[in-house]
């Protein structure tokens, strides 16, 4: 014997499972009706990027190195960007580069260049771009280029070098910073051609 109420039952689910999809199908629709729509045939964004040369540039920022060379000079170098030669791993290529020596005698140099390119292995430099050689005995020197090493205290101009000093201005067509082997002394030379215009010191009353 099947009761009334069995039936009503029975006809109540059946009709939810039909009106309930229905329902669930009208807020979907709402729902897309009241949102943005999306341009499907719109090209995905990206950003511009090389990764090719975001991998080459790759290096550090404002890095420094200190150490002594075998003199016992204190050598430090620093620069604004350094990253690796994309044509030669030997090497390290630094931007607004500068180098400081702390000679024995106390005296220091210092130079400073725009560009510079380290050899890992050799322990040598060559700094380039607008070059400054200065040092606290008086000597301001402006080249293109100059040559350096870390393992020891050597620096030489790659050409021509005009400048002031103690003496007076001068002119060369070389320069070159050395240890002399038996005092240990910082020598500065000036070669291949040198004029100066000596400059007598002013008498102070």
């Amino acid at each position: 014997m099947i009761r009334r109420g069995d039936n009503f039952h029975t006809r109540l689910v059946n009709w939810t499972k039909i009106i309930l999809p229905l329902v669930a199908l009208g807020l979907l629709s709402t729902i897309f009706l009241l949102s943005d729509r999306v341009d499907l045939t719109a090209e995905i964004p990206y950003a511009d990027v090389d990764l090719v040369q975001r991998a080459q540039d790759q290096g550090a920022t404002k890095p420094s190195f200190a150490g002594v060379t075998s003199g016992g000079e204190a050598v430090s170098f620093s620069a604004v960007t350094v990253r690796p030669d994309p044509n030669d791993r030997e090497f390290l290529l630094a931007e607004t580069a500068t180098a400081s020596l702390l000679l024995n005698g106390g005296g220091e140099v210092n130079i400073e260049a725009q560009h510079g390119a380290a050899n890992q292995s050799r322990m040598s430099a060559r700094l380039e771009g607008d070059v400054r050689f200065t040092t606290t005995t008086g000597f301001d020197i402006r080249t293109e280029a100059i040559d350096a090493r870390f393992d020891t205290l050597f620096a030489e101009t790659a050409g021509a070098i005009t400048g002031t000093g103690p003496p007076g201005t001068l002119d060369a067509g070389r320069m070159i910073l050395t240890s002399n082997p038996d005092t240990g002394d910082a020598n500065l030379r000036f070669t291949d051609g040198v004029k100066l215009v000596y400059m007598p010191p002013t008498s102070k009353d």
